[in-house]
């Protein structure tokens, strides 16, 4: 680094010394040599790495636009199909308010849950994230892992790992966004650690479940495990406080209090659950005017955008063409998608599709008292 000062200042210290000053002109000259190295060392000084980047300062005036504070906690929704992540944010009252929409910028595989390592699914379901499952130094530039497999995963067999939502838009099972965007999340999950949240949940959804969408995947294989998890996102549609999530039966139970006990065999019976008593929310007009407010929707990049075209009449798109056989042609089948109809609440309870024979129990997992998630 090359710093030049003004030609008036060094004459002043040469013109000392011509004058018999040699102390005057050693002064001088070591006070430009001090502001040189103070200089050098605020321009050398490293750069902030992504995962310590501050909030914009557009975004802060958002959250304070809408009532909220920083390091308040936060919930993350996520859907496939649109191919869109939401952040809500808790305020004074105990209730989360939408924060913001963002864009997905791709995501691997199909609408359906991951079943094992290497099918490059992107996961579905209640998962929770801990400070420990930060990655500052991602290879995606910054990340934070789902942690899959969680309990109904594992007591499913469900096999895989390094299941994040990260940035470079680049997918082989997680949900990537832009660099930007993956930067803004993380930092809005930092903050609330830093406030004391001691985990947060990421509920994941193949679609935005309402009764009117679930019931044209009526025929679909993974109808039963939508079924399953659709309690969750009506839980918070009615509430909007996230739902309590434990495992027992090989089966996820939504918006219940925990036993006092403190553990749940997540393949054993299900205790004696209580639900949770909530009064349902009620936004009133400023909290309307406040969610509308401009920057709520996140404008980007999609490339799921045309996959997610595909499956919105219920649909999977149409396998590949396969050679013809001994016993004759054989080639794809598209199914008629079933009639909308109007679908009754699903219980918690609704059985998995693909029941697992079992060679083995598993001890129980402790409770951990955030989210109530049954331990991975």
């Amino acid at each position: 680094m090359v710093i030049r000062f003004p030609d008036r200042d060094i004459g002043v210290a040469k013109k000392a010394e011509q004058g018999g000053d040699v102390r005057q002109g050693n002064l001088l000259r070591s006070g430009l040599m001090a502001a040189a190295l103070l200089l050098a060392g605020c321009g050398s000084a490293p750069e902030l790495i992504p995962a310590e980047q501050p909030l914009p300062k557009e975004t802060l005036d958002l959250i304070g636009k809408k009532g909220m504070q920083a390091g308040m906690p936060i919930y993350v929704r996520v859907f496939k199909e649109e191919s869109e992540l939401e952040v809500w944010k808790a305020r004074e009252d105990g209730r989360y308010y939408h924060f913001k929409t963002y864009p997905i910028c791709n995501w691997s595989g199909e609408l359906g849950p991951k079943l094992k390592i290497g099918d490059k699914q992107a996961p579905e379901g209640f998962y929770a994230v801990a400070p420990k499952q930060m990655k500052p130094d991602s290879d995606y530039h910054v990340a934070f892992n789902l942690g899959f497999p969680n309990a109904y995963d594992r007591a499913n067999d469900r096999t895989g790992e390094f299941l994040m939502i990260h940035g470079k838009c680049k997918s082989a099972g997680c949900y990537a966004m832009t660099d930007a965007l993956a930067e803004e999340i993380y930092a809005l999950a930092r903050e609330a650690f830093k406030n004391g949240q001691p985990a947060f949940a990421v509920h994941a959804f193949p679609f935005r479940m309402t009764n009117e969408k679930l019931a044209r995947f009526k025929g679909n294989k993974n109808y039963a495990f939508w079924a399953m998890i659709k309690p969750g996102y009506d839980y918070f549609e009615a509430y909007r406080v996230p739902p309590t999530v434990a495992v027992c039966e090989r089966r996820y139970v939504v918006g219940v209090s925990l036993p006092a006990t403190g553990s749940i065999d997540p393949e054993g019976p299900c205790p004696r659950f209580q639900k949770q008593q909530l009064a349902p929310f009620v936004p009133n007009l400023l909290d309307q005017q406040i969610a509308a407010q401009q920057g709520t929707i996140v404008p980007g990049q999609k490339a799921r955008e045309t996959t997610a075209l595909a499956w919105s009449d219920g649909e999977a798109p149409a396998p590949k063409p396969v050679k013809a056989s001994t016993a004759g042609a054989t080639g794809a089948i598209k199914e008629a998608p079933p009639a909308a109809t109007t679908m009754p609440a699903a219980s918690h309870l609704a059985a998995d599709p693909q029941p697992v024979k079992r060679t083995s129990r598993k001890k129980p997992y402790e409770v951990p008292t955030a989210l109530g998630l049954n331990a991975p």
